[in-house]
Order: structure tokens, then C-alpha cells, then sequence
């Protein structure tokens, strides 16, 4: 008796070539990335080590609910960054799935400069909130720490945004085969 079970190919061997290196620009851009998820695990870790304790130990920390405001307006911020460059943020693109590859691009290109103007004057006006806060000496309710601080954390994520909002702009006009590449990362993730 034969077997007629079909022959499985054999894998195929894991590229040993090392990933292309990457330039100051997209170390950058990582590292906005990074910072935006440590800051997720401190607002992750500040929620639970407040809950574990009022639950388990009935210790109030002190200032906790304005860290965690304070913390989780930082968050959204580097949040607003990390999002910005990869075009990674739920969108609804049914004009652009059906245009071809040019008018693609033109339609990639205007919405990011509609991002650019509006993050660009979102900054602009959390730049004077910060510089308010800061005049006007408000402080956190138990151990009356300024919270102008936390406000210039959050505006350095918007303006990290911006940056990331300039890179993804000049990528799509001058370089669009680098943002087709993030494009295919970012949906392998």
C-alpha cells in the first residue's frame, strides 16, 4: 500500500539578515512610542496601587484622584503622540479604500495637515494652560504640590505630536515608500 498524503514542504529557514538600522528620525519616533506606554504603566500602576490600598488597607493616599486626573491627562497627551505618526487610530476610510494609490496620497497628505493645524493649535492653547496653572499657583488638594508640572508633561506629548505630525507629513509627500512601510508594521502588529 502507497500513502497519498501530501507532502508537507519542509519551513522555510528565518532570515538571518539583520533589520535594516534606523535613522535619528525613526529612533525618535520610537522613543515617543516608549514614552507614551510607560506612561500607561504609571497610570495603570497608580490605579491599582490606589485601589489595593483604600480596598485592602483603608489608606487613602494623599492627592490621589488628582494625580490620577493629572496623570491621565499626560497620558491621552503621549497617547495623542504615539497614535499620530502611525495613522494607527480608528478611522473610517471608505472614499480613500476606493480611489487608486494617487489620490490615495493626496487624501493622506490633506488629512494630516488637517491634523497638523489642529493638534498645532491644540498645543498652542495647552502651552497657556500650562502658563496659567503656573500664575495662578494651583496646587493638588492634600499635599499642595503645583500641577503646573503635570500640565507641561502633557504639552510636551502634544507637542511631541506635532512633531510626529510633521514627520508623517514630510514622509507621505517626499518619501511615501517609508510610510507604506510603517503602514505594513503597524498592521502586522
Amino acid at each position: 500500500m502507497t500513502d497519498h498524503t501530501p507532502a508537507i514542504p519542509a519551513p522555510r529557514p528565518a532570515s538571518t539578515a539583520p533589520p535594516p538600522a534606523k535613522n535619528a528620525m525613526d529612533r525618535f519616533i520610537d522613543g515617543i512610542e516608549l514614552i507614551a506606554a510607560v506612561f500607561v504603566g504609571i497610570v495603570a500602576a497608580d490605579i491599582f496601587i490606589s485601589v489595593l490600598l483604600r480596598a485592602c488597607c483603608r489608606i487613602q493616599i494623599p492627592d490621589a484622584y488628582d494625580f490620577g486626573r493629572l496623570l491621565l491627562g499626560i497620558l491621552i497627551f503621549w497617547g495623542i503622540a504615539a497614535t499620530s505618526y502611525r495613522g494607527a487610530h480608528i478611522s473610517v476610510d471608505l472614499l480613500w479604500s476606493a480611489v487608486n494609490k494617487r489620490w490615495q496620497r493626496i487624501i493622506d497628505v490633506f488629512a494630516t495637515l488637517v491634523l497638523l493645524l489642529v493638534v498645532g493649535v491644540q498645543t498652542r492653547m495647552l502651552f497657556d494652560k500650562v502658563w496659567t496653572t503656573y500664575l495662578d499657583n494651583v496646587l493638588t488638594f492634600d499635599l499642595h504640590l503645583p500641577t503646573w508640572p503635570f500640565f507641561a508633561v502633557a504639552w510636551l506629548g502634544d507637542v511631541s505630536a506635532v512633531i510626529l505630525i510633521t514627520i508623517r507629513t514630510w514622509r507621505l509627500i517626499f518619501n511615501p515608500a517609508k510610510m507604506d512601510a510603517a503602514h505594513a508594521d503597524a498592521a502586522s502588529e
